[in-house]
């Protein structure tokens, strides 16, 4: 009896160690998977000041609009204009913190504006989605504090832990 209780117990540990391990977060698989860490990462704990930092949320309209990281400037993906931005921040050197859902868009942009010439930007690992899931706070148009995350899509949002999560209607008929 003895021998298998000591057994149970070492296979606890070994299943203890192995979740914490390779529970980390989906996130971080998905981004090793599709990011090819171009932009230096910088991490939600690192932006518990955002008011010497630019944020450009590079998500869809219809993301940002249903809630954004307070202060951000919404660049877009698909229509991103590297124009646009060099009005809006001429000073290559400012800090720039660059976030999507997860950090595989904005990693995209940042690209675009490291070509432009600016020197300072960095992409928010995990994005809004880990935002969120760190228990920060999101608002939405109005400026108004919001539990409502655009979670993209079904298989996107299972990323996303914390807070409400919104859909297109569109982009889940498949």
């Amino acid at each position: 009896m003895k021998h298998i209780l000591n057994k149970a117990l070492i296979i606890l540990f070994i299943l203890s160690t192995v979740f914490t391990a390779f529970g980390q977060t989906k996130i971080d698989r998905t981004l090793r998977q599709l990011n090819k860490e171009s932009v230096p990462y910088t991490y939600v704990e690192n932006l518990e000041d955002t008011n010497n930092i630019i944020l450009l949320d590079t998500r869809e309209k219809v993301e940002f609009n249903v809630s954004h990281l307070e202060n951000a400037i919404w660049v877009g993906y698909k229509n991103f204009e590297i124009d646009s931005i060099k009005h809006r921040i001429p000073d290559t050197d400012s800090e720039v913190v660059v976030y999507c859902s997860i950090g595989v868009r904005s990693e995209d942009i940042g690209e675009k504006l490291k070509k432009a010439g600016y020197s300072n930007v960095k992409n928010l690992y995990g994005g809004i989605f880990e935002w969120k899931n760190k228990g920060n706070i999101v608002y939405d148009t109005l400026g108004t504090k919001t539990e409502r995350v655009h979670a993209f899509n079904k298989q996107w949002g299972k990323l996303l832990t914390a807070g409400e999560k919104v859909y297109d209607k569109k982009k889940n008929k498949r």
